[in-house]
């Protein structure tokens, strides 16, 4: 069903242009929000010819903006091209169009972007609707629409807990939050470096239409994302930057979905899909992958959540229903055998009754022992005395499992975590359909819906659907289409998901022998980034970029 198209001229999204700054960490590190336009062509007409894919290089408003970076302010004249639709049959134009900046001019010296890398930023966050229709500069993008089965559980919360560094950010997509409390945005800071950026919408399990069908529940946005893929690599030699090197990236649900873009390059499965909201005919596959804090591998979210988080107190200060728990954790534990997953370093096989050691070993200690490194001996001595469950030798910290998790404290979710019993996560609106605005997509949990739902089984299409947003799904099919490097990153205290299901994700794609790079914050919450610019930097490395 085809849904009225939003003129590019007049779009109004659910928030305004300057609020959507705000609320997405618009402006990087806090970058300045001054703007100043050269005109280089009429700044709000469509990108290209109606009907058409070909990329219009000549239709951009020239802007220059200072961007905050961690080696000081650039300012940075771009061209910016805006709300270009990337399929020729679009649902809803307001979320299938793409932005396009080009820098030009950093600090007075010219730039030639021609073979620069190309950031691909998605600014999904709770599986919910994203669009750039409105921004009026780089990093204007950002999440729409309000929640439409209970709170978008997968998008990122306010923490629960507390601790030095503990930090979260309110909406998902590139909008991160720093080591100092900043706002952090991928695209802008892309841009400072002088990379070309995309930032692509993208239909959200929220939208409806006038007859109450719910049209952006999954696969939608995966669908989309792969479809903006498909337009940048369609028109390469015209759009600029190099097309063969795209670095996509993501947070949150977002993070998922750039970690499915990675892992689901060119796969069959979404053939129809394409087909039915005419994307280009062309690779969808990107050249690697940034994920922080994915929230993906739905159909086992929920046993890992309880294996991770399962002895914690909830917010209220109560503890789950403990046969759910244990139920779950069974459930999960028969699903990591099945894995047969090595961890890194060599840790040999990874299960449920081994995983604690080697997320101490591999992730928790490392980086606790980073964190009080880099601080003062005054400061490191205060926060020792304050957590004493560490032990600090050799510059080295080590802890117990079970002492880690008291210092996290209470989790963010109940029991199940992502498929409520009573139909309220937002991931049980992600696969609703038709007219339906929420349903189960795990066995467990419609066996004990507390809703009414009579089906004894699973919908038809939900065991396809869950292939088609899982990368891991890919990976144990070894898609040799899949992007071979990737930057994973998670913090400590994020009891928005579980921290093991980045680690399979990291340990999958090692064992296939990509580069994955890959390690968790330190006492920091859902939503964190706080080594931006290495990313920027291992952006260079791994595409083979250098500036002149």
């Amino acid at each position: 069903m085809k849904h009225k198209a939003v003129n590019r001229r007049s779009v109004v999204i659910g928030i305004g242009a300057a609020a959507g700054a705000a609320a997405t960490g618009g402006i990087a590190l806090g970058a300045q929000a001054e703007e100043t336009g050269a005109t280089g062509a009429a700044p709000s007409a469509p990108s290209g010819p109606a009907g058409s894919l070909a990329f219009d290089k000549d239709d951009y408003t020239e802007l220059t903006t200072t961007i905050t970076t961690d080696a000081g302010d650039k300012l940075v004249k771009y061209h910016f091209y805006k709300a270009v639709t990337y399929v020729t049959k679009p649902v809803d134009e307001k979320y299938q169009c793409l932005n396009v900046s080009v820098p030009v001019e950093i600090d007075g010296r010219t730039v030639d972007a021609t073979r620069a890398p190309i950031v691909l930023a998605n600014s999904v966050g709770g599986y919910m609707p994203s669009s750039v229709a409105d921004a009026e500069g780089v990093g204007g993008g950002g999440t729409t629409g309000g929640p439409g089965g209970g709170a978008p559980s997968g998008a990122p919360s306010p923490s629960a807990s507390s601790g030095a560094g503990s930090t979260d950010v309110a909406s998902g997509g590139n909008a991160m939050v720093n080591a100092r409390g900043g706002m952090v945005n991928l695209g802008e800071l892309g841009l400072a470096a002088g990379y070309v950026v995309v930032e692509p919408g993208a239909r959200g399990r929220t939208l409806t239409d006038s007859e109450g069908t719910y049209y952006g529940t999954a696969p939608a946005a995966i669908v989309d994302l792969k479809a903006a893929v498909r337009y940048v690599r369609a028109n390469k030699g015209v759009i600029p930057g190099d097309t063969d090197r795209i670095v996509s990236t993501g947070t949150s649900a977002g993070g998922a979905l750039s970690s499915l873009l990675g892992a689901s390059g060119d796969s069959r499965i979404y053939s129809s899909y394409l087909r039915e909201i005419g994307a280009a005919d062309a690779s969808d596959a990107v050249f690697a992958a940034g994920a922080w804090c994915p929230i993906t591998d739905l159909e086992h979210a929920d046993g890992a959540y309880e294996w991770n988080w399962g002895t914690n107190a909830t917010n209220a200060g109560s503890q789950v229903d403990r046969s759910v728990s244990k139920a779950l954790r069974a459930q999960y534990a028969e699903y990591q055998a099945s894995l047969k997953l090595r961890g890194l370093n060599g840790f040999g096989r990874l299960t449920a009754r081994n995983y604690d050691e080697y997320l101490l070993k591999q992730y928790l200690q490392p980086s606790a022992t980073a964190y009080l490194a880099d601080l003062s001996d005054a400061d490191r001595t205060t926060y020792l005395a304050a957590n004493p469950f560490i032990t600090w030798s050799a510059g080295k910290a080590t802890f117990t499992w079970d002492d880690f998790l008291t210092h996290v404290g209470a989790r963010k979710k109940s029991a199940p975590a992502f498929d409520a019993f009573d139909l309220s996560a937002g991931e049980n609106n992600e696969f609703g359909a038709g007219t339906t605005q929420s349903r189960h997509f795990t066995a467990y949990s419609l066996k004990n819906d507390t809703t009414g739902v009579t089906s004894k089984r699973l919908e038809s299409d939900i065991p396809e659907k869950l292939d088609l947003m899982n990368p891991m799904y890919h990976l144990a099919k070894k898609n040799q289409d899949r992007a071979r490097h990737w930057w994973i990153r998670l913090g400590t205290k994020d009891s928005d998901t579980s921290l093991n299901i980045s680690a399979n994700l990291a340990a999958a794609l090692d064992n296939l022998g990509d580069s994955v790079n890959h390690l968790y914050y330190w006492d920091e919450g859902h939503g964190a980034n706080i080594d931006a610019a290495d990313f920027i930097s291992w952006i260079a490395k791994v595409t083979g970029h250098r500036t002149k």
